[in-house]
C-alpha cells in the first residue's frame, strides 16, 4: 500500500508540475489594457471619449434610449468646466456659470442639457459606476432625447480628489 502511495504522489507531483509549465510557452499577459480602466490621476491624459460614448450608449440601449455620440464642442466646454473646479479645487456645477450660461458662451444652442460632474474617481469605469448608482446622475445619463456627450478630466495632483470629471449630455437645437 505504501508503494501505491507513493506512486501516486509522485504521479499527481508530476501532473502539477506539468500543469505549471504550461504558462511558461504562453505570451506574457498585455501591458495594454481597455481605456475605461486607464488611471486619469496623472498629467496629460485625456479620457477616452469614444469610449465613454459606448459605454453611456450602452447603457442608454439597455434602458431603452437611443445611442449618444461624441460632440468636439461639448467636450471643449466639458474641458473648460473641468480644468476650472481642478483649479479651485472645488467641485461645483456653477463655479464660473450656469451649465445654460457655459454652452450659450460657447456658442452651443441646444434644446436640453443636463451636466454630470464628479471628483477622485481615478477612471473612467469608476466614474460611470458612481455616476450609474447615484439617482440624479443616473437620470442625465439615461435623459430622453440626448444624442450627444461631451467628457473631460482635469488633473490637480495636490487636491485630495486629483481627477475632476465633467459629462455632459445635450440634444442641439433643430435648425431653421
Amino acid at each position: 500500500m505504501t508503494h501505491m502511495m507513493l506512486a501516486r504522489a509522485g504521479a499527481v507531483a508530476a501532473m502539477i508540475l506539468m500543469i505549471a509549465g504550461c504558462g511558461v510557452d504562453r505570451d506574457p499577459p498585455s501591458a495594454t489594457q481597455p481605456s475605461f480602466y486607464q488611471s486619469m490621476a496623472q498629467a496629460n491624459v485625456d479620457v477616452d471619449g469614444k469610449a465613454a460614448a459606448s459605454m453611456i450608449s450602452g447603457y442608454r440601449q439597455n434602458n431603452g434610449l437611443g445611442a449618444v455620440v461624441l460632440d468636439a464642442d461639448l467636450d471643449k466646454l466639458a474641458a473648460e468646466q473641468s480644468r476650472a473646479m481642478a483649479a479651485r479645487d472645488k467641485l461645483d456645477h456653477d463655479l464660473v456659470r450656469s451649465l445654460g450660461a457655459r454652452l450659450k458662451a460657447g456658442g452651443y444652442d441646444a434644446k436640453l442639457a443636463s451636466e454630470n460632474i464628479g471628483a477622485g474617481y481615478h477612471t473612467l469605469a469608476e466614474a460611470f459606476s458612481g455616476w450609474r448608482d447615484s439617482p440624479g446622475h443616473r437620470a442625465n445619463m439615461l435623459m430622453a432625447g440626448a444624442t450627444r456627450i461631451g467628457i473631460a478630466t482635469a488633473y490637480n495632483p495636490k487636491s485630495k480628489y486629483k481627477v475632476y470629471w465633467t459629462l455632459i449630455l445635450a440634444a442641439p437645437a433643430d435648425r431653421r
